[in-house]
């Protein structure tokens, strides 16, 4: 079954950092490019930033370019999101997510999400 289970998040003051991580399990992790994505409160879910399977082509969303650094280990199978001088605007639900190959298809799964609310 695959799976991908967030964590890491909670409240800071604007400037503050924070350091989420997603851990997968029921796929071979190191064959995805994997992403973040969020949702702030009333809005819709907006990429974030990505990362291809070995680490080596990130890429960002111009408003976290410069502050968020996404990063990955395959042999934890952990996917990691930095996010340093944090705005109130990056405020949100955070989720990691991977489309995923199943049998002969594939899916495009999220995990359940790990609030991030920054405000002064």
């Amino acid at each position: 079954q695959v799976q991908l289970v967030e964590s890491g998040g909670g409240s800071v003051q604007p400037g503050g950092s924070l350091r989420l991580s997603c851990v997968a399990s029921g796929f071979t992790f190191s064959m995805y490019d994997m992403n973040w994505f969020r949702q702030a409160p009333g809005g819709s879910r907006e990429w974030v930033a990505g990362s291809g399977s070995t680490g080596l082509r990130p890429n960002y969303a111009g408003s976290v370019k410069g502050r968020f650094t996404i990063s990955r280990d395959n042999a934890k199978n952990e996917l990691y999101l930095q996010m340093n001088s944090l705005k109130t605007e990056d405020t949100g639900v955070y989720y990691c997510n991977g489309l995923i190959g199943v049998g002969s298809s594939y899916i495009d799964k999220f995990g359940q999400g790990t609030q991030v609310t920054v405000s002064s």
